[in-house]
């Protein structure tokens, strides 16, 4: 880190934003398998938290490929950096008062923990959502076809198959997409939310 460069503190205090806003920042963090159904889940709990008139942002994997994190590929250290920048982007969400929702594969414990820790030590909510489905279900979704070519040798490294997926031991709100729909699990989702006071 460049030893030239200072952090200049906001001039809005942590309790005036939100008591302005009425809402408080919280990360929630989507991690599953691809094809589990986080996305999905995502776009609908998006929608339904903007018709309550909060606050809300997705943040969503591919989407982040195509811009802020085009310069990276899929092995480990790349994997690891991807999180990482997603964390601190989280965070900066979540510390304006958005609701921000992160849907991305995020396989490994030790990335999904760091990007936790950095909004545990702002004093902003992180809240993992494990989008779970089996091998054998999310295969015969398959809807970008990813699956197959990971199985035919032409995706290195793809999770699940060739490389590892890390599932979460304690998250918050667990999901398991082939005995839950849509619907169920936004209102899972939202009714945490409520219960915690975030909505």
């Amino acid at each position: 880190m460049s030893t030239n460069i200072t952090f200049h503190a906001g001039s809005v205090s942590a309790e005036e934003r939100p008591t302005l806003l009425s809402q408080k920042g919280v990360t929630i963090w989507f991690t599953g398998l691809s094809a589990s159904g986080k996305s999905t889940i995502a776009c609908a709990l998006e929608q339904h938290l903007l018709h309550l008139h909060k606050f809300t942002y997705r943040l969503d994997g591919d989407n982040i490929r195509f811009g802020l994190n085009k310069d990276l590929g899929f092995d480990e250290k790349s994997r690891n950096e991807n999180i990482r920048r997603i964390g601190e982007v989280s965070k900066l969400f979540a510390d304006a008062c958005c609701i921000t929702l992160t849907a991305f594969i995020s396989p490994y414990r030790a990335d999904r923990a760091v990007a936790r820790e950095l909004h545990e030590k702002a004093g902003l909510a992180f809240v993992e959502v494990f989008v779970d489905a089996p091998l054998s279900v999310v295969e015969q979704r398959d809807p970008k076809g990813l699956y197959k070519k990971a199985r035919a040798g032409e995706i290195k490294d793809f999770t699940g198959i060739s490389a590892p997926y890390e599932a979460p031991e304690s998250p918050e709100i667990h999901i398991k997409t082939d005995e839950c729909d849509v619907t169920e699990a936004v209102r899972r989702i939202t009714a945490y939310l409520s219960e915690k006071s975030f909505i």
